[in-house]
């Protein structure tokens, strides 16, 4: 199904999947006399809610990013994403703003399977990517998010637009259902770049704990406090460092799970997850879950990373025990369920 929002939709468009439905079932939302739209969580940071959000603070979102990506009514996007979330719900929200015309995608690992067209913009998970990279190039502007971005999966990207023709840009999102999806992007490719750039007027700031406060009076009215860990570079750019819900306290040492995971991704193409697990002398013990079968290419693979996480901190860095696991839980958004995990090791 593709919608020209240049165009008065037809009221009686009649869908031919369930997501289908479930699209045109939002956009009769959006278009009723309701100022609030209902949006679900994913759970990924807490238990999962629906919240009321205002349409005009939607729209200020799409606005933002349209401006940030020189989108306009000749832009065609593609929705590849559930749109029971604020994700798939803003990509809807972004071209009806902008009068682009929108290909209405069920959410499937490979999005991009039947495109044959260039597109203009998408958005989507890092499963989604890695399962679409040989398609990737068909796509001017491709935001990534729901989860962070492997650094393997940089290299991957990398690898397939720089031979290619297209003039792609891919960006990593910051941001939260709170904030009406993200509020901040990171340039993959052409560049690579460190740190985000907030969107808009968007505020930034850190509490005591160095944990992120986001201060966006037209997406929210109150001042939204993170236990994300950040570096902050000036007023509009910051650096994730990882969450201080992760923090592992293992014999009095703080362990940061996300900055070993990001190094022991540059030399692993499969998901990999530190824990702390409880210990009698330890507090908590540190173990590494590793999505896949045992193998030896495997398994040399992560002593070699495993002696750049040795070398870049320290040998109590180094997990105690490593678990190998087929399939890690994940959320229904496709986020890896860190909390599930952890109960399964």
């Amino acid at each position: 199904m593709t919608l020209s929002f240049s165009e008065n939709i037809d009221p009686s468009l009649l869908p031919q999947t369930e997501f289908e439905e479930k699209v045109v079932s939002f956009l009769e939302e959006w278009h009723s006399v309701r100022e609030t739209v209902p949006v679900q969580t994913s759970g990924s940071t807490g238990t999962p809610k629906v919240f009321a959000i205002r349409k005009e603070r939607m729209r200020h979102s799409a606005n933002m990013t349209c401006d940030f990506l020189n989108l306009s009514p000749e832009s065609s996007a593609l929705l590849c994403l559930p749109v029971e979330y604020i994700s798939g719900k803003m990509m809807v929200v972004r071209a009806a703003e902008r009068n682009m015309k929108l290909t209405v995608s069920t959410p499937t690992s490979q999005p991009l399977q039947n495109i044959t067209e260039f597109i203009d913009f998408c958005a989507m998970t890092p499963l989604q990517v890695q399962n679409s990279l040989d398609k990737i190039h068909l796509i001017g502007n491709l935001i990534i998010g729901g989860a962070q971005v492997a650094e393997h999966l940089k290299v991957n990207i990398t690898d397939a637009l720089k031979h290619s023709n297209t003039q792609s840009r891919v960006y990593e999102t910051y941001g939260m259902s709170e904030t009406l999806s993200h509020i901040a992007l990171k340039q993959i490719y052409p560049k690579s770049e460190e740190f985000f750039t907030v969107l808009g007027d968007v505020q930034i700031s850190q509490d005591e704990r160095s944990c992120l406060s986001v201060f966006a009076p037209k997406l929210n009215p109150d001042r939204l406090q993170t236990n994300d860990l950040v570096e902050i570079k000036n007023a509009t750019q910051f650096r994730f460092i990882g969450r201080l819900d992760n923090i592992i306290n293992s014999g009095g040492l703080k362990i940061h799970p996300e900055e070993l995971e990001e190094l022991v991704k540059k030399h692993l193409k499969t998901e990999v997850i530190f824990a702390g697990l409880k210990d009698d002398r330890l507090g908590q013990k540190l173990v590494l879950g590793v999505e896949g079968a045992r193998s030896t290419q495997l398994s040399n693979a992560l002593n070699t990373a495993l002696d750049a996480v040795e070398t870049a901190f320290s040998k109590n860095h180094r997990p105690r025990e490593i678990f190998y696991l087929n399939e890690f839980p994940r959320l229904p958004n496709g986020k890896i369920s860190r909390r599930a995990l952890i109960e399964l090791l």
